[in-house]
């Protein structure tokens, strides 16, 4: 199978890489970037863990080819720190403890601060259903929403207009 060049602006970096067409996004930035952050849970768009921003809109990366996101600007978990500071959302989740295992954390984390994007005071149903499409294994996600609750105040109080 020919590999086929692409251009990508991951977390800020411009980026030109060979791909073959058959490759998913989640397997690019993972193998060729070793940018390990987003994990690959089902492979079907199921559990949220391949969570990534493509030119600012939620995408799970397992059902993206990497072909299709040729031109793209692409923030994956490792991307959302500034300069060694946390994201409101990163910083949320290790002081309220909504890291378990940490296997869903990525996706959980990106799809929060898609939300907050969005959304930056959603109320908890808003919260429920921005993370609807990211499972965890390990919780009954409390500590998981109470995470984006404090981002949410954070980014809020800090900024004045949210995250």
């Amino acid at each position: 199978m020919a590999m086929q060049l692409i251009a990508l602006t991951v977390n800020g970096q411009q980026r030109e890489i060979a791909v073959k067409p058959s490759w998913t996004l989640l397997e690019t930035v993972r193998e060729q970037l070793r940018l390990t952050g987003a994990k690959e849970g089902c492979g079907t768009g199921d559990c949220g863990a391949c969570s990534m921003l493509v030119n600012g809109r939620l995408i799970t990366s397992c059902l993206m080819l990497a072909v299709q996101a040729d031109g793209s600007e692409v923030t994956t978990i490792e991307g959302l720190a500034t300069n060694g500071t946390l994201h409101p959302v990163q910083a949320a989740f290790v002081e309220k403890g909504g890291v378990q295992c940490g296997f869903c954390t990525p996706g959980m984390i990106m799809a929060a601060a898609s939300l907050l994007q969005r959304n930056p005071s959603p109320t908890l149903a808003e919260i429920r259903e921005g993370l609807a499409g990211n499972l965890c294994r390990c919780t009954g996600y409390t500590k998981i929403y109470e995470s984006v609750l404090a981002a949410a105040e954070a980014s809020t109080s800090a900024t004045g207009h949210g995250a």
